[in-house]
């Protein structure tokens, strides 16, 4: 399945910086009405803020409404994104949550998606691999790496105050590859 209008966020580890590139993209693209997912295989206790959509067997999707504390949704709520989604899903219930999900986003409308495992099922606008050289929590990531991407690093976000990704006719484009 082909949605131009998504970009999805992966990384090589833990603390890679995907969620601080989900960030700076809404920040950037703020004027756009951008909706953020977070999409996590881990079924930890919710936060408050986090109000439930749907929940069926393998999966629960809830829509984030606290931009005051300091998890990854909250941080995506803050940077400006006009919704942000959160899934709880087991991997055979992936695509279903994502389906949920998309069927409270108006069609065309601008989507960041942090989910590696994702990708493996669509092909967004923009695959986007956070790379880190901390050996620690590395993730298996390699069936990910030959697919169509453009890496960056949590330095480039540092260094550089726009990133090289467009919004242009309802698909998220690369203006550079090679970050």
């Amino acid at each position: 399945m082909i949605i131009p209008n998504l970009l999805i966020i992966a990384g090589t580890g833990n603390k890679s910086g995907k969620t601080s590139m989900a960030c700076r993209i809404i920040e950037q693209f703020r004027h756009i009405g951008i909706i953020s997912v977070k999409i996590t295989p881990h079924f930890h206790e919710t936060t408050p803020g986090l109000v439930l959509i749907s929940e069926k067997t393998g999966y629960s999707v809830y829509e984030e409404t606290n931009s005051d504390i300091s998890k990854d949704t909250s941080r995506m709520l803050k940077a400006g994104a006009s919704k942000v989604y959160f899934a709880k899903v087991r991997e055979s219930s992936l695509h279903d949550a994502f389906k949920e999900i998309i069927r409270h986003v108006p069609s065309g409308t601008p989507l960041i998606c942090e989910s590696p495992a994702l990708r493996r099922y669509i092909e967004p606008g923009i695959f986007i691999i956070m790379t880190s050289l901390a050996k620690d929590n590395q993730k298996d990531i390699k069936s990910l790496l030959d697919l169509p991407h453009v890496d960056f690093n949590l330095d480039y976000l540092a260094r550089n105050k726009d990133l090289p990704i467009a919004f242009s006719n309802g698909k998220w484009i690369s203006l550079h590859y090679g970050c």
